[in-house]
C-alpha cells in the first residue's frame, strides 16, 4: 500500500511517500521532499500567515512530483492520500487539504485527515530504533509543549502542557530579545555552545510543582530584564545569556519528562517536535533517563521539523491499527485548534 503524506500547517511544505504492507511490520519511508519558508519570513521576524499560504500553493505540486519521481511510483499506484487537518494556520492547512482532496478526487483515491501532533508523536517509528507501546511522549515544538501517555495508536492521555508560551516560543522570543534574528531557536542554541550556562540564574517556572504543566512566559520576561540590565555589555555577554536561557528551558523539559516517567511507571520516553533536535536537550535527557533504566527515542534529525513523512506514517499506523478508515468523500475542513486528546480511536 502506497500512502502519500502532505504537511502544510505552518511554514514548511512537506511531501512524502510511505509504503505500508499490513502484517509485515512497520511502514517504511520511500521518498520525501521538504521546502522551508524560513528565509522568506526572516525579514518579518516571524511567520506571516498570508505569505505562508501563498508559498504552499507554489510548492506543493512540484514537491509531489519530486517525491513520486524519487520513488519511481506513478500517481495511479497511490492507495491513500493523507494531509494535515490541524492544528496550524488556517490558510496554510487549507492549501494542503485542498490539494490533497483535489488530487485524490482526480485519481479516484481515498483521503485521510491527520493530526499534526500525532504525526510528530509517531515520527520516531520511522527511525532505525523505533519505540514500542506504551510510552511517555514529550511533544516539544514551536507552538506546543505537552507530555502525553501513549498506550497505542490513537490512545493518548494528556499528562501536562504549557499554560502560556511553548518551549519553542521561549527559544525564539528569547533569541529575538538578544537580537539573534529569525528563526531564533537554532541561532540561540548555536550561540549557547560558546557560553556559560551558569552565568545567569534564570527562573525554572513550575519546576517544583507536583503537576506536569509547563510555563515559559516568566523565563522570557527574565531574559528581557537581564538584557536590559546588561545594556551595552549585552553583546559581550550574549553567549552566556544564550547558554543560561537554554539551560533553563532544557532543565524544565528534562525534569518534567523524568517526573512523568516515574508517575506513570513507564520506562520509555519519546521526544518529538522541532525542539527535540536540540543537542543539549538530547544529552541531558539521555543522562537523566539512564540513571533509572529508561530509554529515550527520537525521530531522525531531519524528521524533527514539520514534514510529510510523519503525516504519511501516522496515516499508515492508524490504518494498520484499524482506528481510522480513508474516505472517498472529498468535502473537507481544517481544524486550526484541535487538541490531540480529541482524536478519535
Amino acid at each position: 500500500m502506497w500512502i502519500l503524506g502532505i504537511e502544510s500547517s505552518c511554514d514548511e511544505t512537506g511531501v512524502a511517500l510511505v509504503r505500508a504492507d499490513v502484517g509485515s511490520g512497520l511502514p517504511t519511508l520511500a521518498a520525501q521532499a521538504l521546502h522551508t519558508q524560513a528565509a522568506m519570513h526572516e525579514a518579518y521576524g516571524g511567520v506571516v500567515p498570508e505569505l505562508a499560504s501563498r508559498d504552499h500553493i507554489r510548492r506543493v505540486l512540484p514537491l509531489i512530483q519530486n517525491v513520486m519521481h524519487q520513488a519511481d511510483v506513478g500517481l495511479s499506484q497511490l492507495d491513500v492520500i493523507a494531509y494535515t487537518r490541524g492544528p496550524g494556520l488556517a490558510g496554510a492547512l487549507l492549501v494542503g487539504a485542498g490539494s490533497s482532496c483535489a488530487l485524490a478526487a482526480g485519481l479516484g483515491k481515498p483521503v485521510m485527515g491527520i493530526h499534526h501532533l500525532e504525526g510528530h508523536l509517531l515520527s520516531p517509528f520511522l527511525s532505525a530504533d523505533p519505540p514500542t507501546f506504551p510510552f511517555v511522549a514529550l511533544l516539544v515544538s514551536g507552538g506546543h509543549t505537552q507530555l502525553m501517555q501513549v498506550d497505542a495508536v490513537g490512545s493518548y492521555v494528556l499528562l501536562g502542557e504549557t499554560i502560556d508560551d511553548a518551549a519553542g516560543e521561549a527559544f525564539d522570543k528569547s533569541a529575538k530579545l538578544m537580537g539573534l534574528g529569525y528563526p531564533g531557536g537554532p541561532a540561540l542554541s548555536a550561540l549557547a555552545t560558546l557560553g556559560n550556562p551558569l552565568a545567569f540564574a534564570l527562573p525554572r517556572p513550575l519546576l517544583n510543582q507536583p503537576n506536569l504543566d509547563f510555563s515559559f512566559a516568566g523565563l522570557k520576561t527574565a531574559v528581557l530584564t537581564q538584557s536590559q540590565k546588561l545594556g551595552a555589555d549585552l553583546e559581550a555577554r550574549k553567549a552566556d545569556l544564550a547558554a543560561s536561557t537554554q539551560a533553563a528551558i532544557v532543565d524544565v523539559l528534562v525534569k518534567k519528562s523524568v517526573k512523568a516517567l516515574k508517575q506513570t511507571g513507564l520506562k520509555t520516553l519519546v521526544v518529538a517536535g522541532g525542539v527535540g533536535a536540540n543537542r543539549a536537550l538530547r544529552e541531558q535527557l539521555q543522562a537523566d533517563c539512564r540513571k533509572f533504566g529508561a530509554r529515550v527515542h527520537y525521530p531522525e534529525p531531519d524528521l524533527c521539523t514539520d514534514n510529510g513523512a510523519m503525516i504519511a506514517m501516522a496515516a499508515a499506523m492508524r490504518l494498520g491499527a484499524g482506528v481510522q478508515s480513508p474516505q472517498a468523500d472529498y468535502a473537507f475542513d481544517v481544524l486550526p485548534r484541535w487538541p490531540l486528546a480529541q482524536t478519535l480511536t
